[in-house]
């Protein structure tokens, strides 16, 4: 799991719209795999505000991802998660909703980007229940979208 980091890290740098994305970008290697966090940022990086549209530069990261992970065998599962704040444009539609939504959303483009139909075994939305900042439940580091690279086997 850490060569595969060290790809996509690598991957970023060689492409100069994604390395200006690098801080928003975490990759830690954990229990599961390679757990690979799209962390928000006040004005929206990946996806704007309450919506589950990637924007511009979450289309160009995640068909990166996309490119590179596509040629592993390994699944992946793929997080939403948003913060404390209601989501206050509809009574119908929460942070539950939105959170699902961005995972869907981030697996369709990903399977369009060369990640197989077989490759993605999970898609879970968190809303606000496994806050990155609980001490500060309102932070755009909250809002992201998580992908993560399973051991080969699990």
């Amino acid at each position: 799991m850490d060569q595969l980091k060290k790809k996509l890290e690598a991957a970023m740098k060689q492409a100069p719209e994604l390395e200006k994305l690098k801080d928003q970008v975490q990759m830690t290697v954990t229990g599961e795999g390679l757990r690979i966090e799209l962390l928000e940022s006040e004005v929206g990086t990946f996806f704007e505000s309450g919506n589950a549209h990637p924007t511009e530069s979450g289309i160009e990261m995640l068909n990166m991802l996309a490119s590179q992970l596509g040629k592993m065998p390994n699944k992946l599962l793929i997080e939403g998660h948003t913060d404390a704040r209601p989501y206050a444009s509809s009574q119908e539609y929460s942070n539950w909703e939105l959170s699902t939504d961005r995972a869907n959303s981030v697996r369709k483009l990903m399977q369009q980007s060369g990640v197989r139909p077989d490759q993605v075994t999970e898609v879970r939305g968190y809303a606000d229940q496994r806050l990155r900042k609980p001490d500060d439940p309102n932070s755009a580091s909250n809002r992201r979208v998580s992908i993560v690279v399973k051991y080969p086997g699990a």
